[in-house]
């Protein structure tokens, strides 16, 4: 008999850590199980290689979890990805990847942080929302969808200060 999906055992995350290059390959095959078009590793290197961008990860003690990133530009921040594995999704990893990040950008003086999210997405809006974004535009069929199609990116914003 199959335990149901919400009565799985919260997993332990670890503090989130700073990414490093090395961690490419792993941002690269997370992102593969979010995205429709994913980003491949070498695009991960030149992220995290750049000092204008802050990335972010959660390891359990089952492999890695998730990851957020961002550019940061002058007093501004756009968050480039964020994605949590499926298996550890619904249990607050996107949360505290979030809550990190923000700090961590607060801390860099960041005033302004700013993101791109598929219209469809109810998951990641609910989750921004939560957090005090809000939506300042719409991009009308800005992503490209799985089947061929293409969907609205809604356009959000949170002040830090």
């Amino acid at each position: 008999m199959k335990i149901p999906e919400l009565l799985r055992r919260k997993p332990d995350f670890a503090l989130p850590r700073i990414l490093k290059v090395s961690d490419a390959p792993d941002c690269a095959s997370l992102h593969a199980t979010g995205f429709a078009h994913p980003w491949s590793a070498s695009e991960f290197e030149a992220l995290l290689a750049d000092s204008a961008c802050l990335s972010v990860g959660v390891d359990t003690k089952s492999g890695f979890a998730g990851y957020l990133m961002s550019r940061i530009a002058a007093d501004e921040a756009e968050v480039l990805t964020i994605v949590v594995a499926p298996a550890f999704r619904m249990f607050g990893c996107a949360q505290r990847l979030l809550l990190d990040h923000l700090s961590r950008l607060a801390a860099r003086r960041v005033q302004v942080v700013f993101l791109e999210v598929d219209a469809q997405n109810e998951a990641a809006l609910a989750l921004y929302r939560r957090n005090g974004f809000l939506e300042v535009g719409r991009r009308k069929a800005y992503y490209a969808t799985a089947e061929g199609g293409r969907g609205d990116a809604l356009v959000m914003r949170r002040n830090l200060t």
